[in-house]
């Protein structure tokens, strides 16, 4: 098994936590890893919900099924019995004690309410990804600490090759899809993946039963993928009402097929009301839903840069789930257009940015963005990084850096 970085984090939460929730996309490797510590660091019974049997008893009698089995215990795909929710807060009421429950599930707790308000308190949510590049190749995975660190990255001189990039990009970091041994095979399972996906955990949860337009908009959206989110254009595309287009969209984040990256701005108050971008989960699902292949993604720049960009902000986002620093992350774009691509923020409101470029060779327009950020934000300002595909560190400013993409998953 390959070593998931979030493993110390989950085993810190069932120390001292009655419920841990380990949530993520299907697939993403959740029971693999709930299993091996079941059987090693966290000692507990598995069962999981994907078996009629035992689903049909958790949902015919919760209570009964929660009373009648000893803890420590490991549930997976929790979500398709909600009705355990109430049931297991009265459980965990009854005898308050840490590392009772480890659940998996590959539903959003946080996108449905009804069954994340029952263990307000009681429990810690963690999101495990699919692969990371940095698990994938036996990095440290620490690029957003070293964001926030004293001293500039510095990661050597070492580019990759555009080429090797491009498979990478398409490979992407869903366990079994990364075992597939080329292009067609892995595009054989991803077909299958969406297929399951759409039409048993989509339905399942949103009792929707027309969902003919969720594959044609997932695809829309992988094509605009990092492009800020116009929902009446989208509504023309495929012809449904602006409500339900919202409703599919949260189903696809739910589901993690999508994640949406939030504004930044200075102003708290006004985050909560700028557009958002979505971006698609996973680099080698966003290239199933476009049809392309690696010779195509090399000689395209513009949709190598668009797949990119896709691949760093979910390397970014995966990396800062597991970090020590945890700062949010954001876009950044003012109404002029000046943009960054990446702006995370500590909770002591000091700032480290990253521009994702997909040249070899850079000029100073490449920092025009990270320079307004400086300036504007002044000492909050830490470090400003751009991460391109070139081999050499690049001083811009003494807290302005360009460096090789490898930075990131070394």
């Amino acid at each position: 098994m390959i070593k998931r970085a979030l493993t110390p984090r989950i085993l810190d939460a069932l120390r001292d936590t009655p419920v841990v929730f380990l949530t993520g996309a299907r697939q993403s490797g959740k029971s693999t890893l709930a299993q091996w510590l079941s059987s090693r660091s966290y000692p507990a019974r598995y069962l999981t919900l994907d078996d009629a049997g035992v689903l049909a008893a958790a949902r015919s009698d919760p209570e009964g099924f929660l009373g009648g089995m000893k803890t420590p215990v490991v549930l997976d795909e929790i979500q398709f019995a909600p009705d355990l929710f109430p049931a297991l807060k009265a459980n965990v009421d009854r005898q308050r004690k840490p590392g009772r429950f480890l659940l998996t599930g590959s539903a959003n707790i946080l996108l449905l309410p009804r069954l994340a308000s029952s263990l307000v308190g009681r429990m810690e949510v963690l999101t495990l990804a699919p692969l990371a590049q940095a698990e994938l190749h036996g990095g440290a995975g620490t690029f957003p600490d070293a964001l926030f660190g004293a001293r500039p990255i510095s990661s050597g001189s070492k580019s990759i090759d555009k080429d090797l990039l491009a498979e990478r990009i398409l490979m992407g970091g869903y366990p079994e899809a990364v075992a597939r041994s080329s292009k067609s095979r892995r595009d054989s399972w991803f077909g299958a993946y969406l297929m399951t996906l759409l039409q048993r955990d989509v339905r399942e949860l949103s009792h929707i039963e027309g969902l003919a337009e969720m594959p044609r908009l997932l695809s829309l959206v992988a094509s605009r993928a990092g492009q800020l989110v116009n929902y009446a254009d989208l509504c023309r595309s495929i012809a449904i009402p602006q409500s339900t287009l919202k409703r599919y969209l949260a189903l696809l984040q739910g589901t993690f097929l999508l994640q949406a990256l939030p504004a930044w701005s200075e102003n708290l108050g006004s985050r909560a009301f700028k557009t958002p971008k979505l971006y698609v989960s996973d680099s080698g699902l966003m290239g199933y839903l476009l049809g392309v292949d690696p010779a195509r993604l090399s000689a395209d720049p513009t949709l190598f840069g668009s797949m990119l960009e896709n691949l760093v902000v979910g390397e970014v986002i995966t990396q800062c789930s597991w970090s020590r620093t945890r700062p949010a992350v954001h876009y950044f774009r003012t109404q002029a257009g000046v943009e960054v691509d990446l702006v995370l923020e500590r909770r002591d409101g000091k700032v480290a940015a990253v521009e994702i470029k997909s040249s070899r060779t850079l000029d100073a327009r490449d920092v025009k963005g990270l320079r307004f950020l400086k300036d504007r934000l002044k000492d909050r300002f830490l470090r400003g990084v751009i991460l391109y595909l070139g081999k050499e560190i690049i001083p811009f400013a003494p807290d302005i850096h360009a460096v090789p993409m490898s930075a990131l998953w070394e």
